[in-house]
């Protein structure tokens, strides 16, 4: 993983990235060469006169591409199946797209043959990398050997973890030390009943981390022999800081006061606030330019089907505690909640009309926050604000509930795209493991991944209620 702006990506995905840049951009260069390869009367006096034309497709299809989860690492649905048809998507939006382009800016049109045969060399060169890629991506060769110190059930969240994700997870994970343990919750094949040194025992499997998953470490922490390992550069990992990097997500178990404090992140600042105030206002205005007509619509199908209001207003707890009034178009009945208390929504809530059904489907009934963000009450991107009912029972049995009130709610947020709609205490606990991963590395370029990561939400029906 490579750290960029406090957010982790992947190696493998980086590299795809830079490949499928040059690809795209090559690409148009090729594409051209071949179609003018024997004709007398070439249109374009040097290379330079194809980079502006290069440079836009290549901006186009990665958009897409980013757009499609075609960088999510390699956790598509359906495996490889699912890599291809958003791919091939992808390709359909991004040869429409390059169409619209060309006809509007006529200073940048590419000849139809050209671009035809830039466009399947593009896509084939796209497609023959990712399969290559994809069929190497679980190669234990190719992957980081990592030892892991314990066998508790610490150890076994991070089999758990690897063994969800699957192929391209770069972690190989060589065997796990017991380091006097008694209780083994980890594959018992991988238990390594080894009396050599620490440092010893790394050289001699090809250690390059090692992960420290052992509860008690009063006196079980072999220091001095974790030092020798450091000292020859072998990565020494917290568990907390190894969940950070690989599940973007910040462990309740095994999180403490300390390690917050003293890591990277959780800061805040005049410089960051003024930056994610312009962010806000300019992605709301225009996702208020864009939203206007469906808005329209939406308002007038659920005053059809179950009268005013339609606009449903309610308390939700937001920055610093300060309780704000939220807007949503109403998409429960106005008897949802007749008995007084608050609930949340179930799966096949009876409660939800049938509007209000494909509303939440579609995140079309979150678009009146618009008129939150532009009150400064709501940033676009952030945790999700909670009912003040649900704050109070969950910092009561949650640790660190409240941290996530240290930024603004937003619109959506790392928790929205990573884990499904939340409905219990269970859930709540889930997705404030994501929500303490924003509050910790939150920044512009963390903002952009969700928002693209938001529209894969909506366009793959993912986590809603």
């Amino acid at each position: 993983m490579i750290r960029f702006f406090g957010h982790y990506i992947p190696r493998s995905i980086l590299v795809l990235l830079t490949l499928e840049v040059v690809i795209f951009a090559g690409s148009i260069y090729a594409g051209t060469a071949l179609r003018l390869m024997n004709a007398g009367d070439v249109p374009y006096a040097s290379v330079g006169d194809l980079f502006p034309r290069a440079g836009v497709f290549a901006g186009v299809m990665m958009l897409l591409m980013t757009i499609f989860g075609l960088y999510d690492n390699w956790e598509w649905e359906g495996g490889m199946r699912g890599m291809m048809l958003r791919l091939s998507i992808a390709a359909t939006f991004g040869f429409i797209l390059m169409t619209l382009v060309f006809y509007l800016v006529p200073d940048i049109f590419l000849g139809r043959g050209a671009f035809a045969l830039a466009f399947i060399i593009a896509i084939s060169a796209s497609t023959l990398v990712r399969l290559l890629m994809f069929k190497w991506a679980d190669l234990d060769s190719l992957k980081r050997r990592v030892l892991i110190l314990g066998t508790g059930s610490r150890a076994a969240k991070i089999s758990a973890l690897l063994e969800k994700r699957g192929m391209g997870n770069g972690l190989n994970v060589v065997g796990y030390l017991p380091l006097g343990g008694t209780h083994h919750f980890v594959d018992s094949a991988k238990i390594l009943d080894d009396k050599d040194r620490l440092v010893d025992l790394a050289k001699r499997l090809g250690i390059s981390e090692i992960v420290v998953a052992i509860r008690d470490r009063r006196g079980g922490l072999p220091l001095e022999e974790l030092l020798a390992c450091k000292l020859i550069g072998i990565r020494i990992t917290e568990l907390s800081t190894f969940f950070e990097r690989e599940a973007g997500q910040l462990q309740l178990e095994t999180l403490n006061a300390g390690w917050m404090i003293h890591s990277e992140g959780f800061q805040a600042g005049l410089a960051r606030d003024i930056n994610k105030r312009i962010f806000d206002l300019c992605a709301s205005s225009l996702l208020l330019l864009a939203a206007l007509p469906v808005m329209a619509v939406a308002a007038m199908l659920v005053f059809l089907e179950d009268g005013f209001p339609v606009i449903y207003r309610q308390e939700r707890v937001g920055q610093n505690d300060q309780v704000f009034t939220i807007y949503k178009f109403r998409s429960m009945r106005n008897d949802a909640e007749k008995g007084g208390t608050p609930k949340w929504a179930a799966q096949h809530d009876d409660r939800i009309t049938r509007v209000g059904r494909i509303l939440r489907k579609l995140r079309i009934d979150e678009l009146p926050q618009i008129f939150n963000v532009f009150k400064g009450d709501m940033s676009f991107v952030g945790p999700r604000p909670e009912r003040p009912y649900f704050v109070e029972k969950l910092a009561e049995e949650i640790p660190y509930y409240k941290c996530r009130h240290s930024v603004k709610p937003g619109i959506t947020g790392w928790a929205q795209v990573r884990y499904a709609y939340g409905a219990s205490i269970e859930d709540s606990l889930e997705k404030l493991q994501y929500d303490l991963y924003y509050v910790k590395n939150h920044s512009v370029f963390l903002d952009f991944m969700i928002l693209f990561q938001t529209v894969q939400v909506v366009l793959w029906g993912k986590g809603a209620r």
